[in-house]
């Protein structure tokens, strides 16, 4: 590989992580439209272990926005692992951790859980978006 070819892939990993960072925060942040903005059209997002599957991005912003209603959530991202495998694509896989609070009669609930995220990226007119988001979770914590 060529130094300009490497350069380029250098900013494409730096790209994804920024972009990917960003869906964390704007979901932590409920910032729906831009959280949205961040999936490709045909977007797919998983979680095998609750037995989730959403086709779309449309229906992702509106399964995960009802789903974090009324709950304070914090997302951490670590030890990215990205490959670029055509021109356009690229695949990663973060180590995660998120912590989810829910109100209840009896006081908040915490739940903490730590797994990776498995991905697909796609580059649409210029910009990374995520085309595949599988949770697979290792723990879970309550």
């Amino acid at each position: 590989m060529n130094a300009e070819a490497q350069l380029q892939e250098l900013w494409d990993v730096e790209s994804i992580k920024r972009m990917r960072a960003s869906v964390s925060r704007l979901l932590d942040t409920k910032r729906w439209e831009e959280f949205g903005d961040r999936f490709t059209a045909d977007a797919v997002l998983e979680a095998p272990e609750a037995g989730l599957r959403c086709v779309s991005r449309t229906e992702i912003v509106k399964l995960v926005s009802a789903g974090m209603d009324g709950v304070r959530s914090v997302h951490h991202l670590h030890a990215p692992e990205i490959t670029i495998t055509g021109p356009d694509s690229a695949t990663g896989i973060w180590a995660m951790s998120d912590s989810l609070e829910r109100a209840s009669a009896q006081g908040p609930t915490v739940m903490t859980g730590y797994g990776h995220y498995v991905e697909r990226y796609e580059r649409h007119d210029g910009d990374w978006r995520v085309q595949l988001l599988r949770l697979e979770r290792l723990r879970i914590d309550n």
